[in-house]
């Protein structure tokens, strides 16, 4: 088994079943099989405290309804998990835990360092030395190059 992110395994007995047959820790969750402390919840989304912060008050918000990737999430169901999101981060500003700064993250796919696959972004709140590090190794394009990924990717959005 591997861990999920959050502390849990997948496939852990009290999982509740994803699509495919697999388990999904964060379906366990929204179905009051798995604690977790809730920060908030509606019909469409819930947000609790993750169980292996960056910084005390990292949250994430989740869909209700399994979807393991973001392009297999209702876009309204995606707008909500945002629209909580901003409001976490403006919470997380106000309510007394150390924040100097919030980033969200939200990664999709394996080669993105997803590690459940049920959809979720990590609202994570932010403070100067907190040793928290993004690497990346941009690389600069010319822009030929940059026009064609453009034109790639508008094509990609006028197909369903």
């Amino acid at each position: 088994m591997t861990n999920d992110g959050t502390g849990g395994e997948i496939g852990a007995p009290d999982a509740a079943p994803a699509e495919g047959g697999s388990t999904c820790i964060f379906c366990a969750i929204v179905a009051g099989r798995a604690e977790a402390s809730l920060v908030h919840e509606d019909d469409t989304v819930i947000a609790f405290m993750d169980i292996r912060p960056v910084n005390p008050g990292h949250v994430l918000v989740i869909p209700r309804d399994h979807a393991a990737y973001l392009a297999d999430l209702p876009e309204e169901h995606g707008a909500q998990m945002w629209r909580v999101g901003q409001r976490v981060a403006a919470a997380l500003r106000r309510c007394g835990l150390r924040v100097e700064g919030v980033n969200f993250f939200l990664a999709d796919g394996a080669a993105a360092f997803q590690e459940v696959f049920h959809t979720h972004l990590h609202v994570l709140p932010r403070y100067r030395g907190d040793g928290f590090q993004v690497h990346t190794n941009s690389q600069s394009m010319t822009r030929a190059e940059l026009d064609t990924g453009a034109a790639l990717v508008g094509r990609a959005l006028t197909r369903p």
